[in-house]
């Protein structure tokens, strides 16, 4: 038995059998449907159930709050319809449709950003050009390995593609990376994906929040927000453990004297000794900066605890969820514990 998914004022549309989620089916079927950790978690896959019927499982109240679902919202990656559906993806202010490339890469150079996260630098050979909105991220293929997402911290349309990689405790991927990987290795690269990315045409204040090597991304938007020229406050809030976890620091100081619009703030959860730096957890250290957010446009990216915290401290300040735009990194361990076998 099947039933019949509308995507609103799309020519699209997908029979999704019994047991399968609409998000599974439209995958499946090819068709382009904001998404990101697919285990309800992140929320980039909130839709309108404009008419129909559906299941839900279990899903965090941070990717669907309680009021949002009596307003009609589901989630496309957990929703298991029960009868003919007709939805529409939620957030699409300033929707992006690039062309999916499949890259053939080189390693270019590797450099030690900290004990455990490298930067890594490759040389598109083939498949480019390679467009993404600043925020995306690819599926990478180190050496025939498992395929892993990572974002890319570069701007779009250039012949290399950079990716900042963090030691995952037991990752094959990660562990291979960091003790292996050499220059001139052989790297597949499939993207753009996701929905966390920048919007040009939001002239107002910005919030970036970056815990770890969530930092890629959000230094890809703060380098297209810093060359649009639009004179606005742009706040970067780097949330590490300690001194020895900062890195790129130099760059971002350099950034801030020469925009004196930008702001950068290195906050520590967990110092060694006597520091100059902020301390304390990110959302927390939000909550002290700030008293109304109405207007801020907000990117967010690393440890899903991070993003839900600073996620719902912003909320609490009064920016509009709609101008929150987040990505939580999760390690397959913790996809495959939510029930996502896609490794990330």
């Amino acid at each position: 038995m099947a039933f019949s998914v509308v995507i609103k004022d799309r020519e699209e549309n997908v029979h999704v059998e019994m047991g399968r989620t609409i998000l599974e089916a439209l995958l499946a079927a090819g068709i382009d449907y904001p998404h990101g950790c697919r285990s309800g978690n992140c929320g980039a896959c909130k839709s309108i159930l404009h008419n129909g019927e559906v299941e839900m499982s279990p899903f965090s109240e941070y990717a669907l709050s309680p009021e949002e679902q009596n307003r009609g919202l589901v989630l496309a990656c957990r929703s298991v319809p029960w009868s003919d559906c007709l939805i529409s993806p939620v957030g699409q202010d300033e929707t992006v449709a690039h062309a999916s490339r499949r890259l053939a890469c080189n390693v270019l150079d590797i450099s030690e950003a900290t004990h455990d996260i490298r930067i890594i630098r490759l040389a598109i050979t083939a498949g480019g050009p390679f467009d993404f909105s600043p925020g995306q991220y690819a599926e990478v293929i180190f050496g025939g390995l498992p395929p892993r997402d990572f974002s890319m911290a570069n701007q779009s349309g250039a012949d290399t593609v950079e990716f900042h990689i963090r030691l995952v405790s037991g990752g094959a991927v990660s562990t291979h990376v960091l003790d292996h990987l050499e220059a001139g290795d052989e790297v597949d690269v499939t993207g753009p994906r996701g929905t966390a990315y920048y919007r040009p045409s939001h002239t107002g204040p910005i919030i970036a929040a970056a815990g770890g090597s969530g930092l890629a991304p959000i230094k890809a938007i703060i380098d297209a927000a810093l060359a649009n020229g639009t004179p606005r406050d742009i706040h970067l809030y780097f949330g590490v453990r300690g001194e020895q976890d900062l890195y790129l620091a130099n760059y971002f100081e350099a950034r801030a004297a020469e925009h004196s619009h930008f702001r950068f703030v290195p906050v520590l959860s967990e110092p060694y000794g006597k520091t100059q730096r902020r301390t304390g957890y990110l959302a927390d250290v939000l909550g002290e900066d700030f008293n109304d957010l109405d207007g801020y446009k907000a990117y967010l990216a690393g440890p899903p605890v991070m993003v839900e915290t600073c996620v719902g401290k912003l909320d609490s300040l009064g920016i509009r969820q709609q101008n929150i735009h987040a990505d939580a990194f999760y390690t397959t361990a913790e996809k495959i514990a939510l029930g996502e076998d896609q490794g990330g």
